[in-house]
């Protein structure tokens, strides 16, 4: 890819997402105590990407959180918008807070350069991962100039996202049944070790100590496509199954401890009747262990 190419802004709609609000004198504090990450980043208008999670450690809901005027602007899948303000609404309490559905909002993604901004648009960077580029707010049925850039689809990012590892609740990890460890929190800037008590927060901690994790979203690659959903095994053993896909490349969120014995017997992965090749993100810290038993 040549230097011109690598310049290139991408940008789509991002239909299945959007936008709520936090607002009041409590805003902050009420954020701080409910999400595994740290409010405290965004005093410089940037976003994160935080969790809220069951009082068992397990993911409910995750988005984007930005600073907006007295509160914060969370953006967040479009299917899990009232669920959550439901959720937020009852932890609130006595707590001087507003929590309201934004639809004039609508979401889009950049990536390879920056577009030119309609008026009354936001901005901001990626939190988990800088080549996922930016994430964009319009307002009032606003849209990029498509005249600038490169315009894409909404597949074209799948697979940008794909390529680089990144899994999102949903089609790579189940709501309610996926620790912050294995769907990348940790590698993704997605949870702070350092901040106070949230909920949930005990056993993230103490995954993170004893490094417990055994499970994780991971970048795969099949000899043929790949079907999101297919069962991953190794021999007749369950290792988990293909979240996202597109074409031959997808994510799985899989047992890495019963991988490693696999790769130690000989025994190759497969997706179906797709045989797959598991690698690890370029931004992963963590290993594929071998295991001495399945």
């Amino acid at each position: 890819m040549s230097h011109r190419e690598q310049e290139i802004c991408h940008t789509t709609s991002l239909t299945d997402r959007g936008v709520l609000r936090v607002s009041g004198a409590d805003a902050k504090t009420f954020l701080q105590g409910l999400v595994t990450n740290d409010l405290n980043k965004t005093d410089d208008g940037g976003a994160i990407f935080a969790g809220f999670l069951s009082p068992q450690g397990k993911i409910l809901f995750d988005f984007f959180v930005l600073p907006d005027g007295d509160g914060f602007l969370i953006e967040a899948p479009v299917e899990s918008l009232d669920a959550l303000a439901k959720r937020l609404s009852f932890y609130k309490l006595r707590s001087a807070v507003t929590v309201e559905a934004e639809p004039a909002w609508t979401v889009a993604a950049a990536w390879g350069g920056t577009p030119a901004l309609p008026d009354g648009s936001i901005a901001f960077a990626d939190p988990r991962l800088p080549e996922l580029g930016l994430r964009i707010l319009l307002r009032d049925g606003s849209v990029l100039d498509e005249a600038v850039g490169a315009p894409a689809s909404e597949a074209d990012y799948l697979a940008h996202r794909i390529a680089l590892g990144v899994p999102e609740g949903g089609p790579d990890y189940a709501y309610g049944d996926t620790f912050p460890h294995e769907a990348l929190y940790d590698q993704l800037d997605g949870v702070d070790f350092k901040k106070g008590c949230y909920v949930g927060q005990e056993v993230v901690s103490r995954m993170q100590h004893r490094g417990t994790a055994r499970k994780r979203v991971v970048p795969v690659d099949g000899d043929a496509p790949l079907e999101p959903g297919a069962e991953v095994v190794a021999g007749a053993v369950p290792l988990g199954a293909i979240g996202s896909a597109h074409g031959s490349h997808g994510l799985a969120l899989l047992r890495l401890d019963r991988l490693g014995s696999a790769k130690a017997k000989g025994t190759t992965p497969q997706a179906g009747s797709t045989t797959i090749t598991v690698r690890l993100p370029a931004f992963a810290t963590f290993e594929l262990p071998v295991a001495e038993s399945v």
